[in-house]
C-alpha cells in the first residue's frame, strides 16, 4: 500500500523534475554507500575535454532544487518542456564556461540557485517567509539565500555563479525580446520539441500556490536543508 502510494506520488511529478531530482538522490546515495567517490563527479575541464568524462554535482539541499524545479515546470513552463529543457542545457553550458575561469569544481547550488532566479523574477509579487524570520517579495529570495550562505562561511561566488546565468537567461527570454527594437535570441531547437512537447493539456489542473493570490510562506515547516 506504501510502496503504490509512493509510486502514485513519484509519478505525478513532471517528467524533467521527476528525472533530475531522482538522479541527485541516486548519486548523493552512491556517495553515502562509498559505491563512487566525489572526486569522480567534481567539475575537472581535463577530464571532461580530454578523456570525455561527464561531469556531475552534488548539492546536498535537494528539497530546495526539487521544490523550485517543480514550480518552474508547473508553473511558467506547463506544457513547455522543450523549453525547460532548453534551459537547463542553455543554463549548464554557461555554467561549465564559467566554472573554467572561477576555478568551480562543484556548479550543482549554482544551477539551483538559477532556478530559484528564474522563478522567483517570474513571480515578483509572492511573499515569501524565511524561517519565520524575514518576510519580502520573490525576486529578494536568491539574494536571501546568499545571505544565509554566507553566514554559514561558505564562498558566494557559487551563489553569484547561479545568479548570473539565471539573469542572464531571464533577460534574453523575457526581458530583451519586449523591448523595443529586441528579439527572441533564444529559441527552442525543432529537435527536443519534437522529443518533450506534447499538445494535450490536463482539463483538471489544480493551480500551485504561486499562482494563487496571496502566495505561500516560504520556510514555514520546512527547514532548508532539513
Amino acid at each position: 500500500m506504501a510502496y503504490q502510494t509512493f509510486r502514485q506520488e513519484y509519478l505525478q511529478v513532471p517528467p524533467v523534475t521527476r528525472a533530475y531530482t531522482t538522479a541527485c538522490v541516486l548519486t548523493t546515495a552512491a556517495v553515502q554507500l562509498e559505491l563512487i567517490t566525489p572526486f569522480q563527479l567534481y567539475f575537472n575541464p581535463e577530464l571532461i575535454f580530454k578523456h570525455f568524462q561527464i561531469c556531475h554535482e552534488i548539492f546536498l539541499t535537494c528539497g530546495l532544487r526539487y521544490r523550485y524545479c517543480r514550480m518552474l515546470e508547473e508553473g511558467s513552463f506547463r506544457g513547455r518542456t522543450a523549453d525547460f529543457v532548453f534551459m537547463f542545457l542553455f543554463g549548464g553550458l554557461l555554467m561549465t564556461l564559467f566554472g573554467l575561469f572561477v576555478n568551480l569544481v562543484f556548479l550543482g547550488q549554482a544551477f539551483t540557485i538559477m532556478l530559484v532566479y528564474v522563478w522567483s523574477r517570474r513571480n515578483p509579487y509572492v511573499r515569501m517567509n524565511f524561517f519565520g524570520l524575514l518576510i519580502f517579495q520573490a525576486p529578494f529570495l536568491p539574494w536571501v539565500l546568499m545571505g544565509f550562505s554566507l553566514l554559514l562561511g561558505n564562498s558566494i561566488i557559487v551563489d553569484l555563479l547561479g545568479i548570473a546565468v539565471g539573469h542572464i537567461y531571464f533577460f534574453l527570454e523575457d526581458v530583451f525580446p519586449n523591448q523595443p527594437g529586441g528579439g527572441r535570441l533564444l529559441r527552442t531547437p525543432s529537435v527536443l520539441k519534437a522529443i518533450f512537447d506534447t499538445p494535450e493539456e490536463d482539463p483538471n489542473y489544480n493551480p500551485l500556490p504561486e499562482e494563487r493570490p496571496g502566495g505561500f510562506a516560504w520556510g514555514e515547516g520546512q527547514r532548508l536543508g532539513g
